[in-house]
């Protein structure tokens, strides 16, 4: 008792025992000229003067910027133990409506400790916000309920979907401004696309016309942003080529072969002399023989300038004695006949790399269109949007969830605008244009499922590779699964530790809302997203959504974007687009041919550019 009521004494004259540090957030229109208040409220209950946040002679409170602020104490009756902070702001004389709050850091210099109460949400004028420390609330759990109401009534006005890519991945209808871009997060990405278009310029002065595979390397500039990928000294390799299965931009396609397929129409005696000495059917038999089927693109529309129809090709790989992925046969088309043979290492040289380069072509489009941009931003930002629509900024899954949201509806906004539009980048460095594009994102969407392809050990696991005993040398699984378990034991203890009963998860509708439009189909207004059930009905459910979420936007996302210069830098090794068909006859392959497959300079130097700006 004795040391409350010092305290509490202490507390009647010191002024400057607490610092608020309030920081307005990075946004367009984020700053306010209005009067801004602050009291602390300590765990008795009791609540300190209020005091204003305004130093003379300083703009407050505008966008991007922290400023700190002696707080009154007085009132408070246990100062020791803060609980929670009241804000409001009155009427701008300018009449602006807009502030943007990030964030207050309340310092208590005696105790050396800092409450940290996020924000992260605008703040209307009049309105009193209790916000309490790290602000995270099952929503039967909050004492404002009324104002989380109203900010959530706000948020799904604001963030609506439409639909950009027919029966595809749903986008956002308006970008909110909270969206967009810092100012200092788009001076850099001005700074990094001066620095490519001014070293575009310099390449494009001094380079003319393929001559031959050789002078593809004379692109390139030791040091310098557009350097030359590793790969080009040992593209052609069998190899290297199976490497890029394992541990290249896609390394998401490979699987187990028990069976060869009706429609490849392999020959068995092409084959075994590869398989060191066993047969076919004992390596079937002893999980040596893995395929890649890009049956997907069968039929995709594409560039009718470059090609009359996109290939959509099968392959076989052998596993060796040395555990190296092998390819022993590609076949350009999925049905068999007489115009599409199907390709063996004992081929012509130049025969078997042109089957390699078709390959990974096709390889590339589903890349781009599916692996990356479908799976981890087209697809992620429906799940990003539909949590703005139900889970208030306050629930811990959006507390959760929301740092791997950064910019993503942004990025994305972009990407659509000025890459897969008509006449965009894609049109440009890609075979199958926006139009394909489009067509191939619509088939992935509607094949993906939540619980299979967005988890990634039931996806290994789907495709037979789950197990190193079976495919010992697989960097991205490898690398992948164990943060994948990170990220999954990290998740269950939030999870946990908010629900810690099932009477919690029953009631908390806010996120039951979330997962239930994410089921509904698209016809009755929803996302129709496979493998997402209706209604969560345990913990394991949320559990393993969230765990894809955020699996998705970092590891996912990582394994599919940040090689990507290094695969497609080098034309031949990972091309975007091939000029014209592949022949129907197998016959011996000159260099001059095979040249003439690759994009011109103009797209090579393109897909540079941007893959360099993904780096």
């Amino acid at each position: 008792m004795l040391q409350k009521m010092n305290s509490f004494i202490e507390s009647l004259w010191d002024v400057s025992r607490f610092d608020a540090h309030v920081t307005t957030g990075d946004h367009r229109y984020a700053g306010t000229d209005s009067s801004v208040h602050l009291q602390l409220v300590d765990k008795s209950g009791a609540e300190s003067e209020a005091t204003r946040l305004d130093k003379m002679f300083v703009n407050d409170h505008e966008r991007g910027q922290t400023h700190s602020y002696g707080l009154k104490a007085k009132g408070l009756q246990t100062p020791d133990q803060l609980d929670h902070v009241i804000i409001w702001r009155g009427a701008s004389i300018t009449g602006d409506d807009h502030w943007f709050l990030d964030r207050i850091e309340i310092e208590d210099k005696k105790e050396r400790h800092r409450y940290i109460f996020p924000v992260q949400r605008w703040i209307e004028v009049e309105r009193r916000y209790h916000f309490y420390e790290f602000d995270a609330f099952l929503p039967q759990d909050d004492k404002q309920p009324e104002i989380r109401r109203l900010e959530l009534d706000r948020k799904r006005n604001l963030y609506q979907f439409r639909e950009t890519i027919e029966r595809g991945p749903r986008q956002i209808k308006d970008l909110p401004d909270e969206e967009k871009f810092s100012e200092k997060y788009e001076f850099d990405l001005l700074k990094l696309k001066a620095t490519l278009i001014a070293r575009q310029y310099h390449l494009e002065f001094t380079t003319e016309e393929w001559d031959s595979l050789e002078d593809v390397k004379n692109i390139y500039f030791p040091d310098s942003t557009f350097y030359k990928p590793e790969c080009s000294e040992y593209w052609t390799e069998d190899r290297w080529f199976g490497l890029q299965r394992v541990q290249g931009v896609n390394a998401v396609m490979i699987a187990l072969c028990t069976e060869i397929p009706a429609k490849f129409a392999i020959e068995e005696d092409k084959i075994e002399p590869f398989l060191e000495g066993i047969t076919l059917k004992d390596a079937l038999q002893t999980n040596k023989i893995f395929i890649v089927d890009f049956k997907i693109l069968d039929g995709v529309p594409c560039r009718a300038e470059i090609t009359s129809k996109l290939v959509a090709p099968v392959a076989l790989f052998y596993l060796n004695r040395r555990n190296e992925l092998m390819p022993i046969a590609i076949q350009l088309f999925q049905e068999p006949s007489d115009v599409n043979p199907v390709y063996y290492p004992s081929d012509p040289r130049l025969t078997w790399i042109m089957a390699k380069m078709f390959f990974n072509m096709a390889d590339s489009q589903i890349h781009q269109s599916c692996t990356h941009l479908g799976y981890t931003h087209l697809l992620m930002e429906s799940l990003c949007v539909a949590a703005h629509r139900h889970l208030s900024p306050s629930h811990p899954i959006f507390r959760l969830l929301a740092p791997h949201f950064l910019y993503l509806l942004m990025i994305n906004a972009r990407g659509l605008e000025r890459i897969i539009s008509p006449g965009g980048w894609v049109d440009s460095v890609m075979a199958l244009g926006s139009p394909g594009l489009h067509e191939l994102i619509r088939r992935g969407f509607s094949q993906w499922r939540l619980d299979v392809q967005g988890d990634l050990e039931k996806d290994l696991e789907s495709r037979g590779v789950l197990d190193p005993k079976i495919l010992p040398y697989y960097p991205f699984r490898d690398d992948a699964v164990p943060f994948f378990h990170v990220i999954k034991n990290y998740v269950k203890n939030v999870v946990n530790y908010y629900y810690s009963s099932p009477e919690k998860l029953e009631g908390d509708f806010e996120v039951q809302g979330w997962v239930k439009e994410m089921a509904t189909s698209q016809a009755e207004g929803g996302l129709g997203m496979g493998g997402v059930p209706e209604k969560i009905e345990n913990l394991e459910q949320l559990v393993q959504i969230c765990t894809i979420v955020v699996a998705t936007c970092s590891i996912g996302h990582a394994g599919a974007n940040f090689q990507q210069y290094d695969a497609y830098g080098f034309a031949p090794n990972y091309p975007g687009l091939l000029n014209k068909l592949p022949p129907e006859t197998k016959r011996e392959m000159t260099e001059q041919e095979l040249v003439g497959f690759l994009p011109n300079k103009t797209a090579a130097l393109d897909m540079m550019v941007r893959k360099a700006g993904q780096k």
